[in-house]
């Protein structure tokens, strides 16, 4: 049926009706008072979601931009970064480090693992002249549906002094992540993901430690810079022209989460989470991540049953029931299936997610 898919995958999620609406409406000009005002309330809700007294960044980019904005505000060639890698985007950190001219160093787990804490403590003891200067991490790992025990590998980090640079591209809105009590220095989203708004917005949040490290970068980003972002930022403005109505459909999604409240929506996400995952176990379906300390409240990555096709899987709901679930990426391409439960995601979507599930996989068995 046209118009009645519904997405189930780590983003874009779905986004709410009076949001859409929000989204829709005529352009207004980006250098006006009434940009001004809610560019204001954004700022003030970012701040709100991110739990932090820092100012937070908009950028017109998707997560991304703002992982290239860490990099490029704070690395100058030949600096030491080390990346904690447990999947996809993890390595992406890497890669962007390395774009940047960093001399990167690599601690990976396998797929479906997290990083332990002590194995980062370990590595940074080891570190006595304090080369390293920047450790990135990603705080829930959409590839394989782990989540990293952020709080206590960033105070690993803080005991050596380097800046833990954090994805929270799809914890930020669904996981807790309390940037300010932590310790993080920079945290990092995106609109389409918690924030329950379609793609084209990302945010970095600097600590002030952070920002003095910035000031002593060499040849910092040009688009992305911090200093350029700041100084607007204090005049309820944009350094370049923004993407205004997606502005405007984040003030709106932010009344929803405001209403809702925080620790709520926390809840949300482990509930429905721990329900799609329960819900699959009764099926007789095995998770990637088996271990529920680690297990993400964003994505759930299911591993077929034999003689079924992830290819198979994803078509039959899509065709017949019009969910939308994600494939596995790199390696486990066709391996495991992803089902999302981020974002403006209900009991009643993983309900009907669950028995569209059972019914696919009925029958692909006759």
């Amino acid at each position: 049926m046209r118009d009645k898919d519904f997405l189930m995958i780590p983003g874009p999620t779905p986004v709410p009706e009076s949001v859409l609406l929000a989204l829709a409406k005529h352009p207004i000009g980006h250098r006006s008072g009434e940009f001004s005002a809610i560019l204001k309330r954004c700022h003030e809700g970012l701040k709100w979601l991110f739990q932090t007294e820092n100012d937070v960044f908009i950028f017109t980019a998707s997560g991304t931009g703002a992982m290239c904005s860490a990099m490029g505000n704070l690395v100058n060639r030949g600096d030491k970064v080390l990346s904690l890698v447990i999947g996809n985007f993890g390595q992406r950190w890497a890669k962007i480090a390395k774009s940047y001219g960093a001399d990167v160093e690599i601690i990976e787990v396998p797929y479906g693992q997290a990083i332990n804490p002590n194995v980062v403590r370990e590595r940074l003891a080891k570190d006595v002249n304090k080369e390293i200067k920047i450790v990135t991490v990603t705080h829930n790992e959409t590839s394989t549906g782990v989540t990293n025990p952020i709080k206590e590998i960033v105070a690993a980090i803080k005991e050596h002094g380097a800046l833990s640079v954090v994805d929270g591209i799809t914890s930020v809105g669904a996981i807790d992540c309390k940037q300010d009590e932590w310790g993080i220095d920079v945290l990092v989203s995106g609109s389409q993901k918690g924030f329950m708004i379609p793609p084209g917005l990302s945010f970095l949040s600097a600590s002030k430690r952070a920002f003095e490290v910035h000031k002593q970068c060499e040849y910092p980003d040009f688009y992305f810079n911090w200093t350029d972002a700041k100084k607007n930022y204090d005049k309820d403005t944009t350094p370049w022209t923004p993407a205004i109505n997606l502005i405007v459909a984040l003030d709106k999604a932010f009344e929803l989460l405001k209403e809702e409240g925080l620790e709520n929506i926390i809840a949300r996400h482990k509930h429905n989470a721990t329900l799609l995952r329960e819900g699959v176990k009764e099926m007789g379906l095995k998770l990637f991540v088996e271990d529920e300390s680690i297990a993400s409240y964003a994505i759930t990555a299911i591993l077929p049953p034999e003689g079924i096709s992830v290819p198979d899987i994803r078509k039959t709901l899509k065709n017949d029931y019009n969910i939308v679930v994600a494939n596995g990426q790199n390696d486990l391409k066709d391996r495991i299936f992803r089902m999302g439960t981020l974002g403006f995601c209900s009991e009643r979507d993983v309900l009907t997610a669950l028995a569209s599930l059972k019914a696919t996989i009925n029958k692909l068995t006759k």
